[in-house]
């Protein structure tokens, strides 16, 4: 019977303090350090896409000093993510902070080099323009992906004073160039206003359904979750994550902030319902720092990061809690659903029988 491999993972921290020393991600092993990595945190600190506040450049190494805190066991998902796997932090991809069109072909080629064994990337930016060579390099791989985008916006716009590559743009780029599964794609959190009704017909061409911001409120954590996974269902994952898909009460720390997001819990909660399926790739973007108090965004990414990985760790019979997360989150909405229908009838038929005073 073949031995289980033994993993390299964080700096034991009964031994080392964690505010000491060189923050990598939770404190993880350096590339360098392993003979090879299962999954890969990457740092892309480029923001020469934004269009409002800059300063996600900075982003990569904000999320790695609050990633300290983080531990080897994830309660929550009933797993050990860097006990059955090796996770890695892979430095950060050296790119032009002057050319888009230099940038992105650079991220593209550090996320072939890094990958070429079969290493799954965490990259975490940067602005939202590292999607776009991110998703090519993982349909380069698998084909054509299925992208769960959260995020306050939809990024598919077409240009920004005439130029096709920046943050707002790159799911109008990838839905173009193929690069994403157009019947299985998904936005979730988006809100605030839009340029015309236009932005939204053009995004369901584009391959895009939409769980936005409201209708998380309206229908329900769990409604969400199961439309989620009825959308995606057994299909190869791409996440990118905004940071903005967080209510600037949960996330200050970003470019171009909207009221009425999503909370910290229930963007975790989400990722964490994803442990069954079968992510390829993501991403982490927008943390700027200078707007950051306190590492409230920081902390709220590298938590992310921390949930994605945990989705993406090999499980047993543990897995099946993931995959069925989409069944049980249905039954949950129906058992629900009946019971609050039942006792508006019973309260209906009791105002009917009682006497009148």
């Amino acid at each position: 019977m073949p031995s289980q491999p033994e993993y390299i993972g964080p700096v034991d921290s009964s031994v080392v303090p964690r505010f000491a020393g060189i923050a990598t991600f939770a404190l993880l092993p350096r590339l360098d350090q392993v003979s090879r990595a299962d999954i890969a945190v990457v740092g892309v600190p480029f923001d020469g896409g934004v269009s409002y506040r800059p300063g996600a450049r900075f982003g990569p190494a904000h999320v790695r000093e609050a990633s300290r805190l983080l531990r080897p066991y994830n309660p929550a998902q009933d797993v050990e993510p860097f006990g059955t796997q090796q996770v890695v932090d892979a430095g950060d991809i050296a790119v032009n902070p002057y050319d888009i069109d230099t940038a992105v072909a650079q991220i593209e080629e550090g996320a072939r080099e890094l990958t070429a064994g079969g290493t799954r990337l965490v990259a975490i930016g940067g602005d939202h323009t590292i999607a776009l060579p991110l998703l090519r390099n993982v349909a380069s791989i698998h084909g054509p992906v299925t992208v769960i985008h959260f995020d306050a916006h939809l990024d598919t716009w077409d240009t920004y004073f005439g130029a096709p590559i920046t943050h707002g743009t790159p799911f109008r780029r990838a839905s173009e160039e193929g690069l994403i599964d157009l019947t299985a794609s998904v936005h979730v959190g988006t809100r605030g206003p839009l340029y015309s009704r236009q932005d939204l017909r053009d995004d369901k061409r584009l391959g895009f359904a939409v769980i936005s911001s409201q209708e998380l409120e309206d229908e329900g954590l769990s409604k969400a979750i199961e439309r989620l996974h009825v959308r995606i269902a057994g299909k190869p994952v791409y996440v990118s994550i905004d940071i903005d898909v967080l209510d600037p009460a949960h996330a200050p720390g970003t470019g171009t902030p909207e009221a009425g997001g999503l909370t910290s819990r229930e963007l975790l909660t989400i990722l964490r319902s994803l442990s069954g399926a079968n992510i390829v790739g993501a991403d982490v973007v927008e943390v700027s720092p200078a707007y950051d108090h306190a590492q409230i965004t920081a902390v709220a990414a590298s938590h992310v990061a921390y949930e994605l990985i945990s989705a993406m760790a090999p499980r047993g019979s543990a897995s099946v809690r993931g995959g069925t997360w989409a069944v049980s989150a249905a039954l949950s909405f129906v058992c629900a659903s009946f019971n609050a229908a039942m006792a508006s009838v019973r309260a209906r038929s009791a105002s009917v029988r009682a006497p009148a005073l």
